[in-house]
């Protein structure tokens, strides 16, 4: 199975937030409405400005007459600067065109995507499945919760003999790789056990309050001791609250099932 780069990653996050966000939406000008501008006999077409006017409203921006006035400057400010920068030959450097040409990949990828989400959509009972896995894998408990981490097991073992002759977690704390919590006593706060990686979930589940792991646990980011210091009830979001998060997932993963396919299919030498 061959995972996604983070270069895909992120031009499928890119497609699926424009998604959501409506910076696709279709214009909805005349076919043949008027050039927004003219610039040096160039014409701006009324479907470059809808497109640029729909990116600028899914990020936020309000929708006003000082927004199109101001997009319509833009657009007419990077045509002189096109116009520039074709007169002086940048165009015909081989690294200026391959990012050109990245940049076409982009849109025609990112459009793509969005065409088949449109097209296999994810049902409600999907997404309520997902849901339940979730709640099932937050379970309960929420623990509030410390930890040393150190690069080996004689290490922590060390840590543990110490804390047995009455050392302050806290204070042996400062000598932990995880920078995260080292400087704030090994602190983690509140989490849900699903949060922490399998060995250390399973150890913290077992520990009552205000304990430490006699025995260190190991985990792929090295050796650890881990103190409880509460619990409480954990109540999961309610699916409405997830929902967005869940379909954007279930997306990803429909994308990448086919992404696969395609990869499985195509002769690559």
């Amino acid at each position: 199975m061959h995972t996604p780069s983070k270069l895909l990653a992120a031009l499928l996050a890119g497609a699926f937030l424009s998604l959501s966000a409506g910076a696709a939406e279709k214009a909805a000008a005349p076919a043949k409405a008027a050039p927004i501008a003219t610039v040096n006999g160039v014409a701006i077409p009324q479907s470059t400005f809808d497109t640029f006017y729909a990116e600028q409203k899914s990020q936020g921006m309000p929708d006003s007459p000082e927004l199109k006035d101001a997009v319509r400057e833009e657009l007419i400010r990077r045509e002189l600067l096109l116009q520039e920068a074709k007169k002086s030959g940048v165009e015909k450097n081989p690294a200026v065109a391959a990012q050109a040409e990245l940049a076409r990949q982009a849109v025609l990828i990112r459009a793509f995507i969005q065409d088949y989400v449109r097209k296999n959509p994810v049902s409600e009972a999907q997404l309520k499945a997902e849901y339940d896995v979730l709640k099932g894998k937050l379970g309960g408990t929420e623990y509030k919760a410390r930890h040393i981490l150190v690069d080996n097991e004689e290490q922590a073992k060390t840590i543990v003999d110490n804390l047995k002759k009455g050392a302050k977690f806290d204070e042996l704390a400062k000598q932990s790789k995880d920078p995260g919590s080292k400087d704030n006593g090994g602190d983690l706060g509140w989490s849900a056990a699903g949060a922490y990686v399998p060995p250390f979930a399973e150890a913290l589940s077992k520990l009552e309050k205000g304990k430490y792991t006699e025995a260190p646990v190991k985990t792929d980011f090295g050796w650890h001791v881990i103190q409880l210091e509460d619990t409480r009830p954990l109540a999961a979001p309610p699916f409405e609250q997830l929902k967005p998060q869940l379909e954007q997932r279930a997306n990803q993963q429909i994308v990448q099932k086919m992404l696969e396919g395609l990869r499985a299919k195509a002769k690559v030498n």
